[in-house]
């Protein structure tokens, strides 16, 4: 039998981790899951660790939900896959129809992928073609805000505005337009959020004024850019840029990979700023953390542009499991989780505990720009030592917490199932785990 420390060397010896210095690990513990239930991920030895940031913000309702396990169990008896091109089925309909219903209809028709990656590959493929097809192959440029993040494919990379995992693939990008993050944290003394929010909304609208001829897309996280470090901002500049776009004629690329599902507070974080995009990435939740799924959602007039006798008009983009069965049916039971437990009212009483329990973290003497919107959580810690989140992370192990910081900012996207109890002992812990790492 093998023991815990059996499975690390094994790991380590086979196993290339993503997002990982694999040196670190000589110091950095890896920890092998032997299972999970709820919130919570325990290893071999029986320590059980609090999923505070949702094994990467994808696990909405807890590990082996048996709601959704029940789902998945049912169609492993039907029909486990089969390929998207001249065949359909039950759950990609489905899952569809529900999706654009969610929108008004607004977004009505769906194209399926496995990553987000790969679902901000397709939004910005449809966009440059579509254009195309409507005789303006000249719009061939993005735009991205400062300090985004979209995904490590070259397409999305290209997008990203984060030197860390941008700076050694240089060569090999396309160069996209940077525009202002309206992060909010930038606000100048007597600045409000949406002071913020129209400024960087200025400074699209200088770009487009410039060159929205050769436009094809501006591409945002809407209302949090997570991987730059929670950065949230106000939705009045989604409402600003949305009417750039329209005025402009450049379309608008919504990537709620991290955001949506109701991690916001809305299902779609767009709702907040009551406006619908030309393409709708979903990746992450949709499945509520089982199976690799994505999708991009867009307007029947994009639909349309690529609807032709000539297959050259078509939108040939293809991965082999697009719209798998068995994830478009774990989508479904997360959908439908949604409805049954009115999840989206539950998660403001939760959200307003956690908010609660945290606050010796929001007036600690060591934290700046605490901040909330829906089920994210982050704070900033002032002069944090540079190996900051490795060690927070190896001390909140010791602590029975799952996190890892981005930088110097401490951020929790827990599940939508936590109890009060462990609501309460995530933040005692997360306390003690920073004190602990700042002490040194």
């Amino acid at each position: 039998m093998n023991t815990q420390s059996d499975w690390v060397a094994r790991s380590l010896r086979s196993v290339w981790h993503p997002c990982t210095q694999m040196q670190h690990h000589e110091t950095v513990p890896l920890i092998p899951v032997s299972r999970g239930k709820g919130a919570w991920l325990y290893d071999h030895e029986g320590r059980r660790y609090l999923d505070a940031i949702s094994s990467w913000w994808v696990n909405l309702f807890g590990h082996a939900n048996p709601r959704i396990n029940a789902a998945l169990k049912d169609q492993l008896d039907t029909l486990e896959h089969a390929m998207l091109a001249g065949f359909t089925h039950e759950p990609v309909i489905e899952l569809s129809e529900k999706l654009s219903a969610l929108t008004g209809h607004v977004l009505g028709h769906s194209f399926y992928a496995s990553d987000g990656a790969s679902a901000v590959e397709i939004a910005l493929k449809m966009s440059f073609h579509s254009w195309r097809n409507n005789g303006r192959a000249d719009k061939q440029e993005f735009v991205c805000l400062k300090g985004s993040y979209h995904g490590e494919t070259i397409g999305a990379l290209a997008v990203t505005d984060v030197a860390l995992f941008k700076d050694a693939y240089g060569p090999l990008l396309r160069a996209s337009q940077t525009v202002m993050s309206p992060d909010a944290r930038q606000a100048a003394d007597g600045e409000t959020a949406q002071d913020v929010a129209r400024r960087a909304a200025a400074d699209v609208e200088r770009l487009f004024t410039e060159r929205a001829d050769k436009i094809a897309a501006i591409i945002i996280e809407p209302l949090v850019q997570c991987a730059t470090g929670m950065a949230m901002h106000d939705p009045l500049y989604l409402q600003l840029v949305r009417a750039l776009c329209d005025k402009h004629n450049v379309h608008l690329i919504l990537d709620e990979i991290a955001v949506g599902c109701g991690r916001t507070g809305t299902f779609f974080a767009c709702e907040q700023a009551a406006v619908w995009p030309d393409f709708l990435c979903l990746s992450k939740g949709i499945s509520g953390g089982y199976l690799p799924l994505s999708l991009v959602m867009t307007r029947d007039e994009i639909y349309q542009a690529f609807y032709s006798n000539d297959v050259t008009r078509g939108f040939l983009h293809s991965h082999s499991y697009t719209g798998n069965p068995l994830a478009c049916r774990a989508a479904l039971a997360t959908l439908q989780i949604f409805a049954e437990d009115d999840v989206l009212n539950a998660n403001k009483i939760k959200a307003a505990r956690l908010t609660a329990a945290l606050q010796p973290l929001a007036q600690h003497e060591q934290v700046r720009n605490f901040r909330q919107r829906g089920m994210i959580w982050a704070f900033d810690a002032i002069d944090a030592p540079k190996d900051f989140s490795r060690r927070f992370f190896a001390t909140a192990t010791e602590h029975e917490l799952l996190m890892r910081p981005i930088g110097s900012t401490v951020y929790m996207m827990p599940p939508y199932i936590l109890s009060d109890e462990e609501i309460d002992g995530l933040a005692a812990n997360t306390l003690a785990v920073f004190n602990k790492v700042l002490a040194g």
